[in-house]
């Protein structure tokens, strides 16, 4: 940075003097001033203008205080480490370590074998912790040195991501064992049939074959449960902006979900014209799955009934009620997790596959509604779908809740990425 050029007095004063010198000296005024201008013109323009020399600061050092706003406006929780000693941490991390981990050791703070050992060495460094708060937690620590005494600590959690894994694995788990049990039932008694067909009477190869008929179409179900959730959750953020006839639509899905032999049990009601942004497939889908739930796990020749009515917030409500034996309060939240049965043996028997909650589950959640499952044991199941109707927004909240009335009472929400029913087919 340059400053203005100071006088040059002392040459200044030379250039006058001998000035005047030249003009005692018999020089006419007008040459002796030309000279003075000349000389003093010179020695401005010789003159070297003085420059302060700034500190300037290392492109890779910060100041502490430069650190402290960039860090405490972060998002994710960050840690300013000198040695070992926490001097800052930002509102995320205060949050999740609590007020105390300033001016504590870091190493106390995060108590984690993998953790410590990245702190002892020297340098860049990072760990995979778990349990940091919850049991389940998983958490990425990168430190960043900044110089030999001072480094950052970045927490970056992954609970999510592991959570997804976690529930991706279990599903393949629980779809092999879904499969495999009417796999090896048809394998078996082909194989009985096909080693041992003289040692077999009629009676008992026709029931062989019943069974393989059974598990079969067992099988089917399966598969074709697993593609429709497939699709319905590849497609969950996309909002079908169709305009759907509700009436209709579920008058006729009832009775498709009934079926020709159960059609007598099912009495729908209509209270009202209602009209939906939808998907029909999966909204006729829903209503089916609804309906066949009832009919399998109400007692037998008890009706169900299906209305369709308005709330006080004017959204579509379709109730689904059975005449069953109800559900105890404590499964209640997991109904609509995949494979979740409360009686596994009833609900294979009766051909169900565990998926028809979840996929009804997916649904609502993609017309943005609302799933509420009602119960009192001896008394029956009621099932609520809230919709919201042509032009009037979403249904809030969207996540879907499970109550239970009666002697003991629950609710709950079901657990992101997850779906399963109660016994449902």
């Amino acid at each position: 940075m340059e400053t203005p050029r100071a006088l040059p007095w002392p040459g200044l004063i030379i250039a006058t003097s001998s000035a005047f010198l030249l003009m005692f000296a018999g020089f006419a005024l007008p040459y002796a001033l030309a000279i003075w201008l000349v000389w003093c013109l010179t020695l401005w323009i010789s003159q070297p203008a003085d420059r302060v020399v700034e500190a300037e600061l290392d492109e890779d050092a910060m100041s502490r205080q430069n650190l402290t706003g960039m860090i405490e406006n972060a998002q994710s929780p960050l840690l300013l480490v000198d040695r070992t000693r926490v001097v800052m941490a930002n509102a995320s991390a205060r949050n999740l370590l609590g007020e105390h981990v300033v001016g504590q050791d870091v190493r106390v703070a995060i108590r984690q074998p993998n953790a410590v050992a990245m702190m002892n060495r020297e340098g860049n460094g990072e760990a995979i912790v778990t349990g940091l708060v919850r049991r389940r937690d998983v958490w990425r620590v990168i430190r960043y040195a900044l110089d030999r005494k001072t480094s950052v600590i970045e927490l970056i959690s992954k609970t999510a991501e592991s959570d997804v894994s976690r529930a991706h694995t279990d599903f393949v788990a629980n779809a092999s064992h879904e499969l495999r049990t009417p796999l090896a039932s048809i394998i078996g008694y082909a194989e009985t049939l096909s080693e041992h067909p003289a040692d077999i009477d009629e009676k008992t190869a026709r029931k062989f074959l019943d069974t393989i008929q059974r598990e079969a179409r067992r099988l089917q179900n399966l598969v074709s449960d697993l593609m429709s959730l497939s699709r319905v959750e590849a497609e969950k953020h996309d909002r079908p902006e169709t305009a759907i006839p509700l009436n209709e639509l579920v008058e006729r899905s009832a009775r498709e979900g009934a079926g020709p032999d159960r059609a007598d049990r099912v009495h729908v009601t209509h209270n009202g014209e209602f009209t939906v942004r939808g998907d029909s497939q999966q909204l006729e889908q829903l209503v089916r799955n609804l309906v066949d739930n009832a009919l399998k796990y109400g007692r037998p020749g008890t009706p169900v009934h299906v209305e369709l009515s308005e709330t006080a917030m004017g959204e579509a409500k379709v109730v689904v009620k059975d005449q069953g034996e109800g559900i105890a309060p404590e499964h209640l939240p997991h109904l609509t997790r995949r494979f979740y049965r409360t009686d596994p043996g009833r609900s294979r028997m009766s051909g169900g596959t565990g998926l028809g909650l979840a996929i009804v589950k997916h649904i609502v959640e993609r017309h943005h509604g609302r799933l509420d499952i009602e119960s009192e044991l001896g008394e029956g199941t009621t099932v609520i779908v809230r919709l919201p109707r042509d032009g009037t927004g979403e249904v809030s909240p969207v996540s879907p809740l499970a109550t239970a009335t009666g002697d003991a009472s629950q609710s709950g929400q079901d657990r992101p990425n997850e779906g399963d029913n109660r016994t449902a087919s």
